[in-house]
């Protein structure tokens, strides 16, 4: 399998579960702000190609970049017992410029 082609076909299905949800959160904000990148937690096995591939089937943009970030679950007391988070992948994808994503669902 040649590893030069750029368009390969992704499976749409699997596509639509690779995005977890966006995240909202302060620090993703900033980052959206300076260098134009969406955050997304993504599933623990997504590959940088599927998550470009995804974000631009799901929001028709044109992705410049996506970095990745694995995050262990943080260990959390719940009283007696402790919990552990998931483990969150998250993507930060930074899109082309003059493009741009609408997580709000409001018209710009």
């Amino acid at each position: 399998m040649s590893h030069g082609s750029q368009n390969l076909k992704f499976d749409e299905g699997r596509l639509m579960q690779v995005l977890v949800a966006p995240i909202v959160s302060e620090k993703a904000t900033m980052a959206a702000e300076k260098s134009n990148a969406v955050t997304f937690k993504v599933l623990q096995d997504a590959t940088k190609p599927e998550i470009k591939a995804a974000v631009e089937l799901m929001f028709k943009v044109e992705v410049k970049g996506v970095s990745v970030v694995n995050t262990k679950g943080k260990t959390k007391r719940f009283g007696k017992s402790v919990g552990r988070r998931d483990n969150v992948r998250k993507a930060y994808v930074m899109l082309k410029p003059g493009q741009e994503l609408n997580l709000g669902g409001e018209a710009a």
